[in-house]
């Protein structure tokens, strides 16, 4: 049997390296700690620098590569060489792109005559990812010049649609390197799903094409089906993706790369139990104080967070489930839940602040209270607006409390100070119906915290767990997977529902065991047990470069 091929550099670009800007950071920066032990920094990762003043991510060190540095800024390339503050510090490389825009015409007419791109169409963030995206190829290109050779295997991974130029580049200029292309999203299917059109039932009869040109992607769409077309080994993060990459990429992915993570930041034994009863002692006295209630510590406290996209990760259908919830009499818990989705956020409510800092208990509610922070704009919010229409004003006798956090949880949000990593692990149940979620890392983080979480099957860690376990999850196993649709949101809500009540009347025991089980399944998706896929994409890519150059 041959033997998998290891590359003897890993160049890795996203524009979240060292920018924290969402979940691919979470990937990038977690699965840094596995490739660093495994390649002693030789896993090189180029992220943009676009922190005016110091970036907290990134530790600079000017001594690094000094004698190449001196001829990529004759290059005309502004890089700053460091390391990655995350655990293993891999050696990182932050690329200012800003001297690029100048010749953005002549690279993209490249583009196009090269590799059909069309990037006419170009709006928002289109020309700020390409331009990064161009000049971390010309970063590898001349640190490849400088210390590699032939006689080196050499692998350069780009993440999201954002570093596809970059690739194409590398792809073109130096064919002796394997490329990988990994898409966590395709910008297409996302669009689709955010524009309310069902994306799962016609998957089969859109024409991605066609769809870019309704949906004004044409730019975004073209450079990720080029990309994914002409790389060495293109990949994506779960079996819902992929399916979405042949329909709508019309290319099928050569490798799924699932999103594992590193639990460190999970608090062990007698810690994880102190931090357990603080976090739901500071909830229940945010919550009694802006509800003027006497909730105690049998509440039931369940939360759903994310991004705010109000239908693709189900935020919607989470709400609904409350609301039927109400009138739910098998329910055996007060339900205390929280919407933790940061929203367009004015300022944290000073009546909160003073009830909280007179430590006073009140019977009566504060004004509007089912926010913890202004809003900028009350009137057009989406979870406030369907919390008006289904006239849920958390009212005195309601057996269910919803409270929309619309706030990042950094630790300095000015009402609750906590993370959200240390407020979470204070919750019951999570809850994660999305509609479209390539991956889903807050349920995999959920039962790390051994909290166990609803989730749907739309989602990959859905269809992970159903796998892991051989069916449908249910609550018992730490993680109840909700079949969905494009058309059966009411169900979903009932099943929700069902659930909810369900795990209200579990004894001590079940509740353990499911949070027990819940813990189980997240060791499973550990960088330890995943990382053997990326393994599997170098040897791919590298085997296909390997071909080309006998080829030529």
């Amino acid at each position: 049997m041959a033997t998998n091929l290891l590359p003897d550099y890993i160049f890795e670009s996203s524009w979240e390296v060292c920018n924290k800007v969402g979940g691919i950071y979470t990937v990038l920066s977690t699965r840094a700690k596995t490739l660093q032990k495994a390649f002693t920094d030789r896993i090189i990762f180029i992220g943009p620098d676009v922190f005016k003043e110091k970036n907290p991510y990134f530790i600079e060190d000017e001594s690094l590569f000094a004698d190449w540095k001196k001829k990529a800024a004759n290059e005309g390339l502004v890089i700053k060489t460091g390391r990655w503050d995350v655990p293993e510090k891999p050696i990182t490389i932050l690329v200012d792109f800003n001297q690029y825009y100048a010749h953005k015409n002549e690279i993209y007419t490249w583009l196009w005559e090269n590799y059909q791109v069309d990037s006419l169409h170009a709006y928002g963030d289109y020309d700020e990812a390409s331009m990064f995206s161009y000049a971390a190829a010309k970063v590898v290109e001349s640190f490849y010049n400088f210390y590699l050779d032939e006689s080196k295997k050499v692998v350069y991974q780009g993440n999201e649609w954002m570093t596809g130029l970059g690739v194409l580049y590398i792809n073109a200029k130096l064919p002796q390197i394997a490329t990988i292309f990994t898409t966590h999203a395709t910008s297409i299917g996302r669009s689709i799903a955010g524009n309310n059109k069902p994306l799962y039932d016609y998957l089969f009869a859109y024409n991605g094409d066609q769809m870019a040109g309704e949906l004004n992607m044409q730019s975004k769409h073209s450079i990720e089906k080029q990309t994914a077309k002409h790389v060495d080994c293109f990949t994506t993060v779960s079996e819902i993706t992929a399916n979405e990459c042949k329909e709508l990429l019309d290319k099928p992915v050569d490798v799924i790369l699932p999103n594992g993570f590193e639990n460190d930041f999970v608090p062990k034994a007698a810690a994880f139990t102190r931090k357990r009863k603080l976090a739901r002692k500071h909830t229940l006295d945010v919550a009694n104080a802006l509800l003027g209630t006497d909730l105690g510590d049998d509440t039931l406290i369940v939360s759903t967070s994310g991004r705010y996209e109000f239908r693709n990760k189900g935020v919607d259908v989470y709400i609904e489930a409350m609301n039927r919830l109400l009138r739910d009499n098998r329910l055996n818990k007060k339900i205390l839940a929280f919407i933790e989705v940061p929203g367009w956020v004015g300022e944290p409510r000073q009546d909160l602040i003073e009830r909280l800092k007179s430590g006073k208990k009140y019977d009566t509610p504060l004004y509007v209270p089912m926010v913890t922070h202004w809003l900028r704009d009350m009137s057009h919010d989406n979870v406030l607006s369907m919390l008006k229409y289904l006239d849920m004003h958390n009212n005195v006798n309601d057996n269910v409390k919803l409270i929309f956090i619309p706030c990042y949880l950094n630790g300095n949000d000015g009402i609750f100070n906590m993370t959200y990593y240390d407020l979470v692990l204070g919750n019951d149940l999570c809850v994660y119906p999305s509609y479209y979620e390539p991956w889903g890392y807050t349920p995999l983080e959920a039962v790390a915290f051994k909290v166990p979480c609803i989730t749907s099957d739309l989602s990959g860690f859905g269809l992970w767990v159903n796998s892991e376990l051989g069916h449908y999850g249910e609550i018992s196993d730490g993680v109840k997977v909700i079949h969905r649709t494009d058309y059966n949101y009411s169900e979903v809500a009932d099943r929700i529902k069902d659930t909810i009540t369900e795990y209200s009347n579990f004894t001590p025991a079940q509740i353990k065991k499911a949070r027990e089980n819940a813990s189980k399944i997240s060791t499973k998706a550990l960088w330890s047990e995943f990382i053997k896929y990326y393994y599997e994409a170098y040897d791919f890519a590298l085997k296909r470069a390997e071909e080309r150059k006998h080829k030529n």
